[in-house]
């Protein structure tokens, strides 16, 4: 496992994280007893990295990871958690209030069995003038270790640090825009890095479009975009080199991006993926897959 830093913060992760909305439920039902086992082998085997959300699973995934994490050691991995977002029988709701983000805090501290974050995200279109002053306070008070933002926008997140005091972002985490078929974020590195803000990437199987099954009905993406990476599956495939293996290691490969995150329920994935992490990747195949994908690299799908 690579351990590449996150920007100032003084922490090293892994460059391949654990994104726990599996556990609570987020793409199909899971066996909790087989999440926490998850969750214990990505740390046992080198993952140093855990983001969450109240909002996965409405509150079950923060709830099934708390009971996974106390059984492992605190200062074997770093933690992040998000605000705003949330949800109650079945009904989502936003609240990026001062109170509210103060209150989500201490809720998932308890949730999660711990008595800290390392990183707090806010989430999409969060207020720059009540969220993040709220969490900044969090921050001097200890509560919370650092504060980052998290949006599927490049340039959302970009434009909250230009519109916020020098320091106050210290991270970013965007997804589908650091993969195969999307590398947009290396657009905005320099602007992060000019700014002392680390980055870290989710999703690098662009929610299922790179992947042997293909995208699951849900998936947003137009259907060129949807052709044109099941072509690239099936390439892969006949090159007897799953697509799955190559995107992980395209998405991790980059030192300049602190992690990538993935998610997983099942211990066994756990363990592919981080096997195909701490092997070469085939240079030579990304271009012919990236060739592939052609005119669709970068397309974004719809209310993105």
């Amino acid at each position: 496992m690579i351990y590449n830093e996150l920007g100032k913060t003084g922490m090293r992760l892994s460059n391949l994280g654990f994104g726990a909305s599996s556990l609570g439920g987020v793409f199909h039902d899971i066996r909790e007893a087989e999440g926490i086992e998850a969750v214990h082998t990505a740390v046992d085997n080198g993952i140093n990295f855990i983001d969450v959300s109240p909002y996965y699973g409405h509150y079950k995934a923060e709830t099934v990871l708390g009971k996974a994490l106390k059984e492992i050691d605190r200062n074997k991995y770093y933690l992040s958690t998000k605000v705003g977002r949330y949800g109650e029988n079945g009904v989502n709701m936003w609240d990026y209030s001062a109170k509210r983000v103060t209150d989500s805090v201490y809720e998932s501290m308890k949730r999660l069995n711990i008595d800290y974050h390392d990183v707090e995200f806010a989430d999409l279109n969060q207020v720059v003038d009540e969220t993040l002053p709220a969490l900044v306070k969090l921050r001097e008070q200890g509560i919370v270790k650092h504060v980052g933002i998290t949006d599927l926008q490049p340039e959302n997140l970009k434009w909250v640090i230009e519109h916020v005091p020098a320091g106050t972002v210290e991270s970013v985490l965007c997804f589908c825009h650091y993969s195969l078929n999307d590398e947009m974020l290396l657009d905005y590195l320099d602007f992060f890095e000019a700014n002392n803000v680390g980055v870290i990437n989710a999703s690098p199987f662009s929610m299922g479009l790179l992947s042997q099954r293909g995208a699951p009905a849900w998936h947003p993406a137009p259907e060129p975009l949807k052709d044109a990476c099941k072509r690239a599956a099936d390439y892969c495939t006949e090159k007897n080199y799953p697509i799955e293996k190559l995107a992980v290691q395209y998405s991790t490969s980059n030192p300049r991006i602190a992690t990538t995150l993935f998610s997983s329920a099942n211990p066994k994935n756990v363990l592919k993926n981080i096997d195909f992490v701490n092997e070469p990747m085939d240079e030579q195949l990304v271009k012919d897959v990236q060739e592939i994908i052609g005119d669709q690299m970068r397309v974004r799908w719809a209310n993105t």
